[in-house]
Order: C-alpha cells, then sequence, then structure tokens
C-alpha cells in the first residue's frame, strides 16, 4: 500500500487540530527535518519513547550557541528580544553547570509546601475573576479568566507591587497576541519588562532586611542569594524572574483554557468531573488535569535544543549544530504508549505525560500550574455548573507561535446570578 503524503505543517488548518499530522509523522517520519515558518530547518522528533530520549540526552544542549547557523542571533531561534535586553542567562537557555546552580535557587520558590501556602491566594483570584462576570450571564474565558489569573499569580510569587501588576498584564497581552506574527511587538514588550525588572531589583535590593521574612517574595530570595555567595549576578537575576514570568503564564492560560475547551467538547467527561465535585470527591480532580495535560496540553513543542554532537534518535542521526524540537503534543499521544491516546479519559490511571517535559529542565513551575489548573477548574464548573460553549468549534481561532498552544479566545454562556463567593476581593 503506497504511503499517503506527507501532511501540511504549521498551515491554519494545522494549527486547529495538529494530531492528525503528529499521527502521520509518528507512524512514516518520526524524526522528521522540516522548515519552520522562520525559515529556520529543524528536527521533529514525535514518538514518545524518542521524545523521553531527546529531553534526556545531555548532547542536546539548551544553549543556542551550539547552532550551527546564525538564526539566533536575529531573534529567529528562542525569544524575540531577550538577547538584545540582556535576558538570555535563564534557564530555558543554559546548560549544567550554570543550569544547576540556577534552579537550586529558584527551586525555592516551588517545594510542595511553599506552594500549598499560595493555594489560599490563587483560590481568592479566582473567585475574583469569576465574580466579575458570573451575573452577566456570559464571558470569553481566556481574555477574562485563564489569561489575568496566572500573571496575577506570578506576580505575586515574584513579588511585583500590586500596583504595577496591570502592566505586566499589558506586556504578557503584547506577548500573547504577537505570538507567531510580527516579532517586534514581543520584542517591546521584553524590553520594557527588562527595564522594569532591573528598577525593581534595584529596589528590593535597598529594602532589603537583613534576615529573610516569613514568605518572602522570589525576587528578594534571588538578591539574596547574590548578595551572599551563590554567584548570580544581576542580569541573572533579571533574566530568572522574566522566564518565569514568560513561561509560567502562558503554560497556564492554555492548561486552563485547553482544559476547559476540551471537557465542553466532551460532556460525558465533564458531568463526571462535576459530579465528583458535588459530592465533595475531589480524587479525580488532579487525575482529570493530568489527563488534560496529556490530551492537548499547553506546550506543543519542547523549547529549543541544539546537538553538540551527531546524535541518532529513532534510527535518524542528526548533525552536530542542528535544532532538535521535540514535539509533546505528539508523543502524549503515542498508541505505543497510551491506550486509546485520542479519547479523552479523566479516570486514566497510567497517564505518564511529557506535557511538563522530561529530565532536568522538567518545568519548575509545574506545582504551581497544576495547583492553579485544578482550582480553576473545580471553581468554575461549580460556580458556572451549565457552562456552555457560545461559538462553534470551527470558528474559534488559536494562536500562533512555534511552542506554545493556546486558544485565542473561548467565548462561553451560562445561566447569570449571583454566585459570589463572599471573599474579600483583595
Amino acid at each position: 500500500m503506497p504511503v499517503p503524503p506527507a501532511p501540511a505543517l504549521f498551515t491554519f488548518e494545522f494549527a486547529a487540530d495538529p494530531y492528525p499530522a503528529y499521527a502521520w509523522l509518528r507512524e512514516h517520519s518520526p524524526v522528521h527535518r522540516t522548515t519552520l515558518p522562520s525559515g529556520v530547518e529543524a528536527w521533529l522528533v514525535t514518538r514518545y519513547a524518542d521524545a523521553r530520549q531527546a529531553l534526556a540526552d545531555t548532547r542536546l544542549s539548551k544553549n543556542p550557541a551550539h547552532h550551527s547557523e546564525q538564526a539566533h542571533r536575529s531573534g529567529r531561534v528562542g525569544i524575540p528580544g531577550e538577547r538584545s535586553a540582556e535576558l538570555m542567562t535563564h534557564l530555558l537557555n543554559i546548560d549544567p553547570p550554570d543550569h544547576t546552580r540556577l534552579r537550586r535557587l529558584v527551586s525555592k520558590a516551588f517545594t510542595p509546601r511553599r506552594v500549598a501556602e499560595f493555594e489560599p491566594r490563587v483560590q481568592q483570584l479566582t473567585d475574583r475573576l469569576i465574580d466579575s462576570f458570573a451575573e452577566r450571564g456570559s464571558a470569553d474565558l481566556i481574555h477574562e479568566f485563564a489569561f489575568p489569573l496566572p500573571i496575577y499569580a506570578i506576580c505575586d510569587l515574584l513579588g511585583v507591587p500590586a500596583e504595577d501588576q496591570d502592566d505586566f498584564r499589558d506586556w504578557a497581552g503584547m506577548m500573547v497576541r504577537h505570538a507567531g506574527g510580527k516579532r517586534g511587538g514581543v520584542g517591546r514588550a521584553v524590553k520594557r519588562m527588562r527595564t522594569y525588572l532591573a528598577e525593581l531589583i534595584h529596589r528590593k535590593r535597598a529594602e532589603l532586611t537583613a534576615q529573610p521574612l516569613p514568605g518572602e517574595d522570589l525576587i528578594s530570595g534571588l538578591i539574596r542569594a547574590s548578595d551572599h555567595g551563590e554567584h548570580l549576578t544581576e542580569n541573572e537575576a533579571a533574566a530568572m524572574a522574566f522566564i518565569l514570568l514568560f513561561a509560567g503564564f502562558e503554560t497556564t492560560v492554555n492548561l486552563i483554557g485547553n482544559g476547559l475547551y476540551a471537557l465542553l467538547r466532551n460532556p460525558a467527561q465533564r458531568a463526571l468531573l462535576q459530579d465528583a465535585l458535588r459530592r465533595g470527591d475531589s480524587a479525580l480532580l488532579a487525575g482529570a488535569v493530568e489527563e488534560l495535560l496529556r490530551y492537548d496540553g499547553p506546550v506543543e513543542l519542547a523549547t529549543w535544543r541544539f546537538a553538540t554532537a551527531p546524535v541518532t534518535i529513532g534510527g535518524t542521526e542528526i548533525p552536530a549544530g542542528d535544532p532538535v524540537l521535540v514535539v509533546l503534543a505528539a508523543a502524549d499521544r503515542d498508541p505505543d504508549r497510551f491506550d486509546g491516546p485520542d479519547t479523552l479519559d479523566l479516570a486514566r490511571r497510567d497517564n505518564p505525560h511529557l506535557g511538563f517535559g522530561h529530565g532536568i529542565h522538567y518545568c519548575l513551575g509545574a506545582p504551581l500550574a497544576r495547583l492553579e489548573g485544578q482550582i480553576a477548574l473545580a471553581t468554575l464548573l461549580t460556580r458556572l455548573p451549565d457552562l456552555e460553549l457560545a461559538a462553534d468549534p470551527d470558528d474559534l481561532r488559536w494562536r500562533g507561535g512555534l511552542i506554545m498552544r493556546g486558544l485565542r479566545d473561548l467565548p462561553v454562556r451560562f445561566t447569570p446570578g449571583s454566585t459570589r463567593s463572599g471573599s474579600d476581593p483583595e
């Protein structure tokens, strides 16, 4: 039987539903060389076993200096504007030993205990946002809920003052709106954020107490480390704060948005979860978030890697210097690893998905993203139980961009009424 022709990648139709194309790649070209929309040539790794290997392979460097081309200099690789804004030295662009040192410092903010302490604040933010539209009977759950929730949460964690958080929301909005389009808009937002972070670091250094205060914010902790022998430069501190904002907020936006959309499109699974929540049984919730991460996760492709030596993956040799992109979305629907991979099953037990990566670059903020996802979904489905999609699915648009996967908007309707949480809005 002849092999069907290769599907077109990175088109409008592909963005709406990339999974048939990924199924073709897994079967016929699991390690696939392609030209990206930016013009850069890269390898796509699509099978689960190969993806796990690639994510943990130390010969695949995160440092763009190993790229054999000069594309990273013009911003076609990585985040636009990060090089000119001197924000390159963050966890997504470095290897051990620098990666080990910086991750150790930042990981203190994401311990299970610290994340658990943050739960009341996430619940408060969630309720406040729902309060703002609950009586209206309709909302855009991306712009009015999924987008602002993680922005305000990560700003609180970093120590951005409340009066400045709307600026961060504006800059983050520019990054999201311009993703996949003209990269100048993202670059301008990055430069504005860099200027602000430099000023905030200076201000917090001047205000730093001799001993850490209970619940000290992350930026103060980074400054304290740099002042006490951990060798953290100001550029590193700014870059770390920047990448936590940049990577931390959009991942959670898409987790909430994609997750809600999947539940709205799968009413039997949504009813299963709502029934459990009504009974006060939260056991299903954690597994449901893991399944939503697998089924249509927020990160479509893992961030850039570059071969430092010839690397063989899935029987294909990748030359030194070539970029490698691990397609998490394809790996997480690999039938060789998951039973019924194209079916949403909130009760799935065996679910070692790659939604947050694998290996030393496993997402540092995964515990916080999980917490936000669980609270957001549970609160929405409980407070707005008859929530339904208010648009034809074919009319919804997915944001452009190579790494992330998320909806531009998610219009919904529900029975209006006073479902206020009663929580203090601030």
